[in-house]
């Protein structure tokens, strides 16, 4: 059973029509402070590999926060991404973020779409805590817009029928590879278009999707439309502890 007391229960997250549309933007905000100099010096790493493109200079940066910033469990989806790189560990969300920062320091829009997921779907992660896993976790599923067409975050690295076919298994949340990771392997289909008709691919999560919330400007424009998966009393206990936790290997 998942717990619906540790979520932001006075919001209502109904569908945002008037955003399923928007544009986006290469703005710095405060989650996304691209200017700020550690930003900065991560996407100097990434150019000293040569990418030959935008979409080649993304999937760089996606390997290079891969290698550099430690996953963990933190549940603070507002913080900014030069304070992940200090720290050198992030969540899913604030590993997300900091590929989004690159792409805007370098030019390239971004935006995001807003997932309610059912929380059961981190089971996996915390057999033992169940009864904690919120209800529902909001996720910020980052686009980009490469070559005059926005792309997803999970088409980074070829078309999710691409890596659908090629990946030996679909996300699974059960061992100690994060969304984030994953992206580089394998199709991350929210959407269901893996699946054929009358069957079910390994690579659809589109039964976890309870809620499409749309588009927004930037993941800041939608946590503060929505809010954030925990509420802040419950984000401000359990961030000590889960920044510092790791998934298991």
């Amino acid at each position: 059973m998942t717990c619906a007391l540790v979520t932001p229960w006075w919001r209502a997250r109904a569908t945002d029509t008037a955003a399923t549309e928007v544009d986006g933007e290469v703005a710095a905000t405060a989650i996304l402070n691209w200017r700020h100099p550690r930003v900065a010096a991560l996407l100097d790493v990434v150019r000293r590999h040569e990418p030959a493109d935008a979409a080649e200079l993304l999937r760089v940066a996606h390997h290079v926060i891969a290698d550099t910033v430690r996953p963990v469990y933190s549940v603070d989806d507002a913080q900014p991404v030069s304070r992940t790189l200090r720290r050198g560990r992030g969540s899913c969300s604030q590993r997300l973020a900091a590929l989004e920062a690159v792409a805007r320091a370098s030019g390239v829009p971004t935006r995001v779409r807003g997932l309610l997921v059912d929380g059961s779907f981190w089971y996996p992660r915390f057999p033992r805590l169940r009864f904690l896993v919120p209800d529902r976790v909001l996720l910020a599923w980052p686009e980009f817009l490469l070559g005059g067409s926005w792309i997803q975050a999970a088409e980074l690295f070829g078309s999710l029928a691409e890596l659908g076919d090629g990946a030996a298994s679909g996300f699974t949340n059960a061992d100690g590879e994060t969304l984030f990771d994953a992206l580089s392997r394998t199709a991350v289909d929210w959407n269901g278009v893996t699946s054929l008709p009358g069957a079910c691919s390994a690579c659809d999560l589109s039964a976890t999707v309870l809620a499409d919330l749309g588009r927004f400007p930037s993941r800041d424009a939608l946590f503060a439309a929505h809010g954030q998966t925990l509420s802040p009393p419950v984000r401000t206990l359990a961030e000590p502890v889960l920044s510092r936790w790791s998934p298991v290997q």
